[in-house]
């Protein structure tokens, strides 16, 4: 029990980055559908780091702009959010949320709409 009681923040870190992966896996594999579905694929990265490398069909909007720009997206269409590490995409995700939007998924990194 000494041993749970040392190591439970690695623990606690090694389940999250299970979940992380194990979530953004799912998505991967919906992909195709949502994208038949019409699915808008954002990178929420900043301009530059969207300038330097994107996937194709992907829209840029910053992480810090999606709140006054959720009217550009239609509320009726499947959303997928990425960024480097998946964790301003999962911030986006809570916008599109509040905003409304009911199909809003976080595939994590941009490199996984190439999957």
């Amino acid at each position: 029990m000494n041993i749970l009681s040392q190591y439970w923040p690695l623990l606690l870190l090694t389940l999250w980055f299970t979940y992380k992966w194990w979530s953004s896996r799912k998505i991967v594999l919906m992909l195709p559908e949502l994208k038949k579905r019409g699915a808008v694929m954002i990178d929420v990265r900043s301009p530059g780091e969207y300038a330097s490398a994107h996937a194709p069909g992907t829209l840029n909007i910053p992480l810090q702009e999606v709140h006054s720009r959720l009217s550009e997206i239609p509320a009726n269409v499947p959303v997928v959010v990425a960024c480097a590490s998946g964790t301003r995409s999962g911030m986006a995700k809570m916008v599109f949320k509040k905003g409304g939007f009911k199909e809003v998924y976080n595939i994590g990194t941009w490199t996984k709409f190439n999957s």
